[in-house]
């Protein structure tokens, strides 16, 4: 079993301060492995990459396509050349949105989405709708359900359909969506399934293989890596046939100019770089590289279980405050993640995390990017939530609740 406590030493800022950290959906905390990866590439490495014949940029170059590397074993895709990096989840399924408008949707068509889709995967595909003449369709779920899965969506997907998207984990209500009947459904009408994985790559065991997704985008900063880094994963057929939207260097194998009639010609460069144009991260994708290396060694489905247990508890806690707490999700706590949204009667989201504040535990609190789900589910203020990862602990499950029953004056 996962060692908490003993996982916590590899933490400078656990070790150095008495924070109870209880906001890890929005960001983790970073190991040392990742930050001394960091630094010695600024130290001993520093350099552009494909282009220097010389020692530096060599060792930057292999490093960084070591990075793409790790990430594609981490989610089972077929080759490197799927895993294009970006800042985070939120460019990664704008970056998709936008390509996919240029070369899949047009006028007409019919774009899914779903209720509890966060703002990054919600706000993009309307604009492009905008764009493209094509029509939005919003699944909805039944709150006694929470879920979502293919049955859910057969009443939406129609032959116009082209895309279907929808969160592999709701980060508001923690629950784990069925993406692979979502898959079949949208694969009978040869519809593009597009997942959110900002809330599953860190915690759940993922598959690109086993969901049948053709896309999935997920952030680093949210599995330990540093921030400005970010994954957008694509089947290797798709993205070859997809054009970029970004252009500059290194995502060209040649560019020709006639000067005559002032046409230009490019040829695009191989995947992930066609996609990954200027100079990159570098820094960030090695950051990431050892941020996935960590937590292979640790083993996701122990990272799961270890939520599992967290959550198990937490749930039990909380149950201790009775009808004065309402809990968004489902109560089975091998149905969700590691995050627990929840209300205390009668008072404002953001007084209760300041008051947990107050005791140096940090939640997060308001509508978590999630407005329209918010307003269907009749909370006109969000909610407060508490996320897990591999370093929390069960006292620190105590000294939330317990906190909590202080400001009930229990």
């Amino acid at each position: 079993m996962l060692n908490a406590e003993k996982i916590r030493e590899d933490f400078p800022l656990l070790k150095n301060t008495n924070i109870i950290y209880l906001d890890n959906a929005a960001t983790t905390q970073k190991p040392i492995q990742v930050i001394e990866a960091i630094k010695e590439f600024y130290s001993k490495y520093n350099a552009n990459i494909h282009r220097g014949i010389y020692e530096l940029s060599e060792k930057a170059t292999e490093l960084y396509e070591e990075a793409h590397e790790e990430v594609a074993k981490f989610i089972n895709a077929r080759s490197w050349e799927e895993v294009i990096f970006v800042r985070n989840t939120s460019e990664a399924l704008n970056i998709l949105a936008l390509t996919l408008s240029k070369k899949v949707i047009s006028r007409g068509d019919e774009i899914i989405v779903t209720i509890m889709d966060h703002h990054s995967n919600l706000l993009p595909w309307f604009k492009v709708a905008e764009y493209t003449g094509a029509k939005v369709r919003v699944v909805k779920f039944s709150p006694a359900k929470w879920s979502l899965s293919g049955e859910d969506l057969e009443n939406y997907v129609t032959e116009k359909t082209r895309i279907v998207t929808l969160p592999h984990v709701s980060n508001v209500l923690g629950v784990i969506n069925d993406i692979k009947s979502v898959a079949k459904v949208a694969h009978e009408v040869d519809a593009l399934l597009v997942v959110d994985g900002a809330q599953s790559v860190p915690h759940l065991p993922v598959d690109v293989r086993e969901l049948e997704a053709d896309f999935l985008a997920f952030s680093g900063h949210k599995m330990l890596g540093p921030t400005g880094i970010g994954v957008l994963w694509g089947r290797k057929d798709l993205l070859e046939d997809l054009p970029p939207i970004l252009y500059g260097g290194d995502m060209i194998k040649s560019v020709s100019l006639d000067l005559f009639t002032s046409r230009l010609n490019i040829v695009y460069n191989d995947l992930p770089w066609k996609f990954e144009a200027g100079t990159p991260n570098i820094a960030g994708g090695i950051g990431l590289c050892e941020a996935v290396r960590y937590l292979k060694k640790i083993g996701m489905n122990e990272v799961r279980r270890h939520e599992e247990k967290l959550l198990q508890y937490t749930l039990k806690r909380l149950s201790e405050l009775e009808d004065k707490v309402s809990i968004l999700g489902p109560l089975d706590f091998s149905k969700r993640s590691g995050l627990v949204s929840f209300n205390l009667s009668g008072y404002d989201p953001f007084a209760v995390a300041s008051w947990l504040a107050s005791d140096n535990i940090a939640v997060r609190a308001g509508f978590h990017c999630a407005q329209p789900l918010y307003k269907y589910l009749g909370l006109d203020k969000g909610s407060v939530r508490a996320s897990f990862y591999i370093y929390n602990t069960e006292s620190e499950v105590d000294a939330l609740v317990e906190s909590l029953k202080n400001l009930l004056g229990e």
